[in-house]
């Protein structure tokens, strides 16, 4: 059996292995009641599909420090890939549709086998289930075969299609809070896509997606080919337009869609914050939900008055000044005792202070002061603001803007070089007189005043503050989003916290899968795209380069060993 068969069937019998777990876990019956195509597809009968041609595209891929493979290879690979996940899925229909599995997999019904059969039966949905498990694994491997531009496109078009199908409820109510009702009958019918909407969202996003990989270059060139005057010009224009599309966001997108567009904006605060440490500096903070804690529970007791000893009863905007200086104050605190400590011993120190934080808030011990597991009640309003969601957006907004405004300054400053060069190689960079100690604890201390902001309009927003609200996953949250959206980029921070938690506080009714989703979508991305969805240019230069010269020593070794000679590489 050839190297290339042999690693299409273990790639199909892993995606057959995926498709038992989607299933058996109840994510194909549970997203079936949404539709991608109204009567037509399902979102529930197009996730096989999609595992068919991911194990297709990874069995067209050429192995590492091949040439390109042929395209009746690719082709050949991407269909017996796809045919073994759809033959091994065919078995588990026919084995939930034979035998009474449920009283030990609860979603192993006779119902998972219709979806999986396409409704047509165990012979001839079996059939179509080898048959179009084959077509779609060759046309995953397909996208090798097409030139890169049209591959990416078609590839963006369909994961967007496929959100903006699911997004139903919510861009419909846009549509229709913007008197664009026209344009929703024409895009939606019964919670999905119609078809003519399918096909427009999905040439429009794929022409977009094409245009710009062809073209983008020459649009950059063009801009900064502008003389320097106009392009300032041209870059406050943006801002101004970007403002002013933000001020009358919650107006557009109406109540629910602005509840989930102000908890994303704490956890952006949260993200531009931890970025300062993580992102600039390079340390690896794992208990920042420490300082969110503190941003939360300082401006509950300074301002309500059910706060159980000290009550003041400031109002929100006069307790603001103080809890920005108690969380920089900790954050000195934290960092003063981990100044030796690099790397993995840093994020498990970091890691046990988020977990001593919590545990302090919920004490009896602390309780006198916190309220303990009982938390602090009667936070009082941002006034002029309300808790309203389209009320508490702006003070949100505002320092969003403003707290992004600072970490851009700060990035291009002598202290942003500073860290840059701590992160890049700490010993190198106190060899060469930067002062370690210093930036270090800088770090922290502004990453824990901007993440207190989070805390504070957190507890002002819902009203009350509770030590299990600040969990690890707070942390692991932060940290995700800014590693997803992109390193060291504000626009990254962003769009990491629109996607981990923008999306799944919009799809709640499937939140009893979001942490499987949430893993998978981290994997993938750091297969695929470790450097985020939008790196900076350092960062992006730095992986591959990294890359690069693990593939030319390779390359090397593999050289070497072939004709029993060293080689040397530069």
């Amino acid at each position: 059996m050839s190297p290339m068969v042999r690693r299409a069937l273990t790639l199909g019998l892993f995606g057959g292995i995926a498709g038992i777990h989607v299933s058996l876990v109840g994510i194909v019956n549970t997203f079936q009641t949404r539709d991608l195509i109204a009567d037509i597809v399902t979102i529930g009968s197009v996730i096989p599909m999609l595992i068919a041609i991911m194990v297709g595209w990874l069995a067209g891929r050429a192995p590492r420090h091949a040439a390109e493979l042929a395209a009746p290879t690719a082709l050949g690979a991407g269909a017996v890939a796809g045919a073994v996940t759809g033959t091994i899925l065919a078995l588990l229909a026919i084995l939930v549709d034979s035998v009474s599995l449920t009283w030990i997999l609860v979603n192993a019904r006779p119902q998972l086998a219709t979806i999986l059969q396409f409704e047509q039966g165990p012979v001839v949905g079996s059939v179509l289930l080898i048959a179009g498990g084959a077509a779609l694994g060759a046309a995953g491997a397909v996208l090798h075969i097409l030139p890169g531009a049209i591959a990416r496109s078609i590839a963006m078009a369909g994961i967007i299609t496929i959100i903006v199908a699911l997004m139903e409820p919510f861009i419909g109510a846009v549509l229709r809070n913007v008197e664009l009702r026209a344009i929703e009958g024409f895009l939606y019918d019964s919670g999905g896509l119609t078809l003519p909407g399918f096909i427009l969202v999905f040439a429009l996003i794929g022409a977009g997606v094409y245009g710009w990989a062809t073209r983008g270059d020459r649009a950059r060139a063009r801009v900064e080919a502008m003389p320097p005057d106009r392009r300032r010009a041209a870059k406050i224009a943006v801002y101004l337009a970007t403002i002013g599309i933000l001020l009358i966001l919650p107006q557009i997108v109406g109540q629910r869609l602005s509840e989930v567009i102000g908890t994303v904006g704490i956890y952006v605060l949260l993200g531009l914050g931890l970025n300062i440490v993580v992102g600039f500096a390079g340390l690896l903070d794992l208990g920042y939900v420490a300082f969110f804690a503190v941003g939360a529970y300082t401006t509950a007791i300074l301002t309500s008055p059910a706060s159980p000893v000290f009550t003041p009863e400031l109002p929100f905007w006069g307790a603001l000044p103080f809890v920005i200086l108690a969380a920089a104050l900790i954050g000195l605190a934290v960092g003063a005792p981990v100044l030796r400590l690099r790397g993995d011993y840093l994020a498990i120190v970091t890691l046990g202070f988020g977990e001593i934080a919590r545990e302090i808030f919920k004490s009896a011990w602390a309780q006198p002061v916190t309220g303990g597991a009982q938390g602090i009640l009667s936070i009082p309003e941002p006034i002029p603001f309300s808790r309203d969601p389209q009320s508490i957006y702006y003070p949100i907004l505002f320092f969003c803007i403003l707290a992004a405004i600072a970490a851009t300054t700060l990035a291009s400053s002598r202290v942003g070089r500073a860290w840059n060069a701590m992160r890049e190689d700490e010993s190198v960079a106190e060899a060469t007189g930067v002062n370690t100690i210093k930036y270090k604890l800088l770090a922290f201390g502004l990453g824990a005043a901007f993440g207190c902001l989070g805390g504070a309009f957190f507890g002002a927003k819902i009203g009350v503050v509770f030590p299990d609200s600040f969990n690890i996953l707070v942390s692991i949250n932060a940290l995700a989003l800014i590693i997803l959206g992109g390193m060291g980029n504000i626009a990254g921070v962003v769009l990491g916290a629109f996607v981990l938690v923008g999306l799944p506080e919009l799809l709640r009714e499937f939140a009893e899968y979001r942490l499987l989703i949430y893993g998978v979508v981290l994997v993938v991305m750091m297969l695929l795209r470790p450097e985020g969805l939008l790196p900076s240019r350092s960062r992006r230069a730095e992986l591959h380069e990294v890359k690069d010269e693990d593939d030319d020593d390779m390359y090397a070794d593999e050289v070497g060993e072939e004709t029993g000679r060293p080689v040397v590489t530069a």
